[in-house]
């Protein structure tokens, strides 16, 4: 399949969900919200250690979500990261300093603008991969709402507002 054919659904999507969607249109964000990034840059690192009743942390899903995408990248470029990707690595980081914070955040945001590079490219693959590639939205979006979850002063502005 071409992924042209899913014109220009799946880099909009990611798009909306990393950097915010606008005032004009929103689908999957209400309207005017920030995003994922900007709703990051709200939290202290404090606030990002913050232990959940299940041991993770909003540093730790930023870590999955970085880590995650560092791996889409690679599988872009050509390799196979996935037979000895170990999943379990991120969610042990689950306490950030100030400053490991701002890495963490900054070097989400630039997998995450790599991806969406990708995603804006027409290509060809196959179904197991355009699976993968759906779903790469998906697992963000989820992540999105998970972090909103645990601290609702990263969350974006509500429908009444």
């Amino acid at each position: 399949m071409n992924t042209g054919d899913l014109g220009s659904t799946l880099p909009t999507l990611f798009a909306e969900l990393v950097d915010g969607a606008p005032q004009s249109e929103a689908y999957l964000l209400n309207r005017g919200d920030t995003g994922l990034l900007r709703s990051l840059d709200k939290l202290s690192a404090i606030a990002a250690s913050a232990l959940t009743a299940t041991g993770s942390s909003i540093a730790a899903h930023v870590d999955h979500l970085r880590y995650g995408l560092s791996l889409m990248n690679r599988w872009a470029a050509g390799e196979n990261p996935f037979d000895d990707a170990d999943w379990t690595t991120s969610w042990r980081k689950t306490r950030v300093s100030a400053v490991q914070w701002k890495q963490l955040r900054d070097e989400l945001a630039n997998e995450a603008h790599r991806w969406l590079d990708y995603l804006k490219k027409q290509r060809e693959i196959g179904q197991t991969d355009l699976n993968g590639v759906v779903a790469s939205v998906a697992h963000l979006a989820y992540h999105v709402g998970a972090i909103r979850q645990i601290d609702l002063s990263a969350r974006g502005p509500s429908v009444h507002e």
